[in-house]
Order: C-alpha cells, then sequence, then structure tokens
C-alpha cells in the first residue's frame, strides 16, 4: 500500500512540478515586461500573446496541423529508410562502413541550406520540400540508434540460440530484435521533435502559404509580434504532442 501511495504522489509531483514552475515563469514574464515597459517587438507580454491565440486559435490550430502533416509524413518516412538501412547495415559490414561518411555528412548539413535547393528541384508550389527536409532530419538519429542496437546483441544469447539450434531468423526475432527496440525508440523519440522543427523552418523559405513558419514569418513583418508568438506556442504544442505520443508508443510496448 505504501508503494502504491508513493507512485500515486510521484506522479502527482511529476505533473504539479511542472505546472507551477511554468506558472511562475510565466507570472514573472509578465511583471518584468509590464514593470520595465518592454517593447512588443522585443518579447510581448504573456497576457498579449494569450489574447491573440483565443482571438486567433482556428488560424493557429490550421497552420499547426499544415506542419504536423508535413512532419509526420516525413517522420513515418524517415523512419522506414532507417530501420531498412540500418537492417542492411548490421547484416552486412561494408555497407556500413561505406554508408557512415554519407550518414555523417547528413547529419551535419544545415536545414536551412537544404530547403531553398529542394524548392527549386521540387517546386514552390508542393509540400514536398518540407516532407523531405523532415525525412532526413528524421533518418539520422533511428538509423544510428537502430544501428546501435542491432549490434550490442551479447555473444552469450549468441551462442544460447546456437544451442538451440535456431535459424537467423528466429535468433533475429527473439534476441536482435527486442534487444534494439530501446535504442530504436530513443532514436524515434529524438526524431519526433526533429520531424515537427526541420518541417517548420523549411517553410520559411518557400513553398505554399500554410504552416506555422510562414505564419509566424507573416506576423512578424505585419509587426503583429504577440500573434507570432501565438504561433510559436502552436509548434511548442505541436512537437509535445508528437513527442508524448511516441513516448506513449514506447511505454505500451514495453509494457507487454
Amino acid at each position: 500500500m505504501t508503494g502504491v501511495r508513493v507512485r500515486v504522489r510521484g506522479g502527482w509531483l511529476g505533473v504539479g512540478a511542472p505546472v507551477v514552475v511554468g506558472m511562475v515563469a510565466v507570472g514573472l514574464w509578465q511583471a518584468v515586461v509590464t514593470g520595465l515597459g518592454v517593447e512588443a517587438f522585443v518579447v510581448p507580454a504573456p497576457s498579449d500573446i494569450a489574447a491573440e491565440l483565443g482571438a486567433n486559435l482556428g488560424v493557429v490550430m490550421d497552420a499547426a496541423l499544415a506542419t504536423a502533416a508535413n512532419a509526420l509524413v516525413g517522420l513515418v518516412l524517415g523512419t522506414l529508410l532507417a530501420l531498412v538501412g540500418a537492417g542492411v547495415a548490421a547484416a552486412w559490414r561494408p555497407v556500413a562502413d561505406a554508408a557512415n561518411p554519407l550518414v555523417t555528412a547528413t547529419a551535419v548539413v544545415p536545414i536551412v541550406c537544404l530547403a531553398p535547393v529542394f524548392y527549386t528541384m521540387f517546386g514552390t508550389d508542393a509540400q514536398t520540400t518540407r516532407v523531405v527536409v523532415a525525412a532526413i532530419a528524421v533518418f539520422v538519429p533511428v538509423y544510428l540508434n537502430t544501428l546501435r542496437g542491432l549490434r550490442t546483441v551479447e555473444p552469450v544469447h549468441r551462442d544460447l540460440m546456437r544451442a538451440y539450434a535456431a535459424t537467423p531468423w528466429e535468433a533475429t526475432r527473439h534476441v536482435t530484435l527486442p534487444g534494439a527496440l530501446p535504442f530504436f525508440y530513443t532514436g524515434l523519440r529524438v526524431a519526433s521533435s526533429l520531424a515537427v522543427i526541420s518541417a517548420l523552418v523549411a517553410e520559411y523559405f518557400g513553398g505554399p502559404v500554410d504552416g506555422l513558419g510562414k505564419a509566424i514569418t507573416s506576423a512578424v513583418s505585419s509587426s503583429r509580434y504577440a500573434l507570432a508568438w501565438a504561433y510559436v506556442l502552436g509548434a511548442v504544442a505541436t512537437g509535445l504532442v508528437f513527442y508524448a505520443v511516441t513516448a506513449v508508443i514506447e511505454r505500451n510496448n514495453h509494457a507487454r
């Protein structure tokens, strides 16, 4: 019974503490901006941001859904490609050695460089560039973590499967894949946030007139700084949703 109470108390503390800290931070933000008379173009007051968010909630949600759609497609495509690539690289070492420089190069290429190039390739009237940029950002962490997981099988486990005359597929199914899942989920959680960030950043450089990136740029250019911050809150919420969903998927898989 005591253990249950401790878990419940810990659960409430884990939820309540960030909420309290967040409320204190917002209160201090409001007090500093109001007390010092900080101009809106520097940083608007939370009350002004909340007012703009309430007045334009539908518009913010539409922009967030547009960004989320591109991020989701990029997340799925990047994850699938990473899983295939990691599987092939784990099975054939020469493939991994050949792919390592390419993956490293992909990891350090800035998104701000890729987006304009891809808009030239795929056109500015399609969402393709945003999806491709998100997929590239997703590929690297999922590939690296999954490959590491596939290579961390203990020799004793492999020997045990051989002793039971297990086929290569049975060894992979019962030993290699379960051992690699925690690494895969770690990469997926990182990639889920990167997908949203990458899709949003790609929106700054062209493409259809939708999404949070375009909305933020438009609001700033018209000097509606509080509205721009409202769109930023929409981006934060979108990223949190992606991260939370992947965390729930991981937790449910571990509970089985």
